[in-house]
C-alpha cells in the first residue's frame, strides 16, 4: 500500500519556527505526491521539519546545513532532550526574561543569545527561537545567531510553554521506532545518498528570498546545479519553489524545471525579516515525472 498520496486535515506544528515554514501547505504536498514508501523519505534542506514529521515514514534521511536544528531533534530522537528537561528550561529562562523589567528585559534575551553563541546550547536555540523577531531562524556569516528579540518579554506564559513542550513530545513520539537520522550536511552530500526506492523532498532558499538562514549564500548559480543534480536522481522527488506574488514571477522555474510535474496553491507567509517577505505567494511543487498523484 502507497504511503502518499495522503490526506492530511490538520497538519502537525513543529517546535522549531522558521521563515518559508510550509505548515499550512502540508496538505497540499502530500496530496500531490505519489509515493511506495519502501525506501527512504530524504530531505537534503530539513528546516522546520515540518513536512516529515507529517509524512512520518518509516525510514528517513534528514539533513541540513544548520547544526543546531540537527542537534535539537537528534537529542530530542534520542531521548536525551526530554519534555520536562524544555519545560523546566523555557519556564525558568523566561521567568528570568520576566523578571528583568522594561528597560533591561531585551538585555536578558541578549544574554542568552551571547551565551548560545558561545556554547551552541539547543535548549537555548529553542529559546531564542521561539522570543525572537517574527519567528526567524538567521545567522551571520560567523555562524552566530542574530535576530533580535520580539520584544515581548512574557512570551513564556504557561499555556505557551505547555504548547512548546507539546511539540517537542510529538517529535519524541513520532521518531520512537522509526529508523531516522539526522545529519549536517552539504544537500550535495545527502543526494549522493539516494537509492530507487527513496523519495526526496526538496525545500531549498528561495531565490530572491534569502535571509541568511545558516552561514550560507543561496546564488543563482547553485539553485541551477541543484536543478542538474536533482534530474539525475535515481528516484522520485519533490521541490517546493516560489512561483510568483504581486510584485514579480520566479523566472528560474521556467529557465530550469520545464521538465518537472508543476502543481500550484496560493500561499500567505507569517514569517520573514521585511513584509515583502510576508505576502500571498504562488507556490509551485515541482514533481519528477510520474511521482506525481493523480
Amino acid at each position: 500500500m502507497a504511503l502518499l498520496p495522503m490526506t492530511c486535515a490538520k497538519p502537525y506544528v513543529p517546535p522549531v519556527k522558521c521563515q518559508g515554514i510550509k505548515t499550512k501547505l502540508v496538505p497540499f504536498i502530500l496530496k500531490s505526491i505519489a509515493w511506495s514508501g519502501e525506501g527512504r523519505w530524504i530531505e537534503p534542506f530539513l528546516g522546520s521539519g515540518v513536512v516529515l514529521f507529517n509524512v512520518r515514514p518509516s525510514r528517513a534521511l534528514a539533513c541540513d546545513v544548520n547544526p543546531h536544528i540537527v542537534e535539537l531533534y537528534q537529542q530530542i530522537a534520542d531521548g536525551e532532550l526530554t519534555v520536562s528537561s524544555v519545560r523546566e528550561h523555557l519556564e525558568r529562562e523566561g521567568e528570568k526574561l520576566r523578571q528583568t523589567g522594561p528597560d533591561a528585559d531585551e538585555s536578558y534575551y541578549y544574554e542568552v543569545r551571547d551565551r548560545f553563541n558561545d556554547s551552541g546550547d539547543p535548549l537555548d536555540f529553542l529559546f531564542l527561537n521561539r522570543s525572537c523577531f517574527n519567528g526567524m531562524v538567521r545567522f551571520n556569516q560567523k555562524g552566530e545567531f542574530n535576530v533580535p528579540f520580539c520584544r515581548k518579554p512574557e512570551r513564556f506564559r504557561p499555556a505557551y510553554v505547555t504548547r512548546i513542550t507539546n511539540q517537542v513530545g510529538a517529535v519524541r513520539d513520532i521518531t520512537d521506532d522509526r529508523d531516522w537520522s539526522f545529519k549536517c550536511c552539504d544537500w550535495r552530500e545527502t543526494l549522493k545518498r539516494c537509492r530507487p526506492d527513496d523519495f526526496v523532498y526538496l525545500d531549498p532558499p528561495y531565490i530572491g528570498r534569502n535571509t541568511g538562514y545558516f552561514n550560507t549564500e543561496w546564488s543563482e548559480d547553485e539553485a541551477r546545479e541543484l536543478a542538474q543534480f536533482t534530474r539525475q536522481l535515481p528516484c522520485g522527488f519533490a521541490l517546493s519553489m516560489w512561483k510568483k506574488n504581486k510584485y514579480r514571477e520566479n523566472d528560474h522555474i521556467a529557465e530550469d524545471w520545464d521538465w518537472a510535474v508543476e502543481k500550484t496553491q496560493s500561499h500567505f507567509y507569517h514569517l520573514g525579516s521585511t513584509e515583502e517577505l510576508r505576502n500571498s505567494m504562488t507556490e509551485a511543487l515541482l514533481i519528477s515525472p510520474g511521482s506525481e498523484a493523480n
